[in-house]
């Protein structure tokens, strides 16, 4: 207890734990939202990380930090402390810093989306190869009368979608994707489904107004994923389920560069501890393995 004490009575240590409730951030990060060098960042995440107030993730060459659960003492206190933290004097800039932040990464994705509508089918299942869960994914998918989908990208499932509901909707935060999807539906005479521009963090859609919500290789994009889980637990009306299908934890640095990934997949706990923090009761969750050459893929239903 008395090491976790120390680590918190610094004000900048302080701050950088507040920052951290708010999501996971690389060092660099960091140093942008807090405008303070490097080296001292690292020496105070170090102290906090020891603590047992933070934990790190490894993902490739960057390493993302975030508020963990390793010192019981702190779990205890940690509602207590996070409404003090409101109080601190830097409080507003810091949040403010943070949202710069998570918008950069949200526009770095639509320019990259953007500029590869046309060619993007081709495009990742070229650079990362995973295997085809199109059936099992679908499979999840409930009897009702409505349908959600977030990054649709260029459509290539929503033919499937109609033909399991009367009202499909599909979002999408880029318009060259919108339109390229909008082409193809029109090609196949599709075109009764509703096709909407809009953020998975901020979806255009009413609360709990469709059954069931797709995400189909978007959640690795989020600038935010625990904000989108809870934006879709949003939407869904009571009993509604979330179908997805994500990659499983891989080592293919070069796909941030490639294909705007800001996650290198997921484990299976993180995804089931963020659906349980964001209000899903109901978890499962299946690895299905690549073949030669192929990541692994997590399919997941909540409700």
């Amino acid at each position: 207890m008395l090491d976790l004490l120390k680590a918190l009575a610094d004000p900048c240590r302080l701050r950088l734990a507040a920052i951290l409730l708010r999501g996971e951030f690389t060092v660099q990060e960091l140093t942008g939202i807090m405008g303070m060098g490097q080296s001292r960042i690292s020496r105070h995440l170090k102290i906090l990380t020891e603590a047992g107030v933070l934990s790190v993730k490894r993902q490739g060459t960057w390493s993302y930090y975030k508020v963990g659960s390793g010192s019981r003492f702190f779990s205890a206190i940690r509602l207590a402390f996070e409404q003090e933290l409101e109080m601190l004097p830097e409080r507003s800039r810091d949040l403010a810093a943070v949202a710069q932040v998570l918008e950069e990464r949200r526009r770095r994705s639509q320019e990259f989306f953007n500029r590869h509508a046309s060619q993007w089918d081709d495009l990742a299942r070229t650079l990362l190869p995973v295997p085809d869960c199109r059936d099992r994914l679908l499979a999840l998918l409930p009897q009702g009368d409505s349908i959600l989908e977030i990054g649709i990208g260029t459509g290539s499932l929503l033919t499937d979608l109609a033909a399991r509901a009367s009202r499909v909707i599909g979002v999408d935060h880029s318009p060259a994707m919108l339109e390229e999807a909008r082409r193809k539906l029109t090609e196949a005479g599709l075109d009764s489904i509703d096709l909407r521009l809009g953020e998975m963090t901020h979806l255009p859609v009413p609360d709990a107004s469709v059954g069931c919500v797709v995400a189909n290789m978007v959640l690795h994009h989020a600038a935010d994923p625990l904000a989108v889980l809870g934006e879709i637990r949003r939407v869904l009306l009571p009993g509604g389920v979330l179908a997805l299908a994500d990659l499983a934890r891989h080592e293919r640095e070069a796909a941030r560069e490639q294909l705007a990934d800001q996650w290198l997949g997921f484990e299976e706990e993180e995804l089931a501890g963020w659906l349980k923090t964001t209000g899903f009761a109901n978890v499962a969750c299946e690895r299905v393995e690549g073949a030669a050459g192929q990541e692994d893929m997590l399919l997941v239903s909540a409700s």
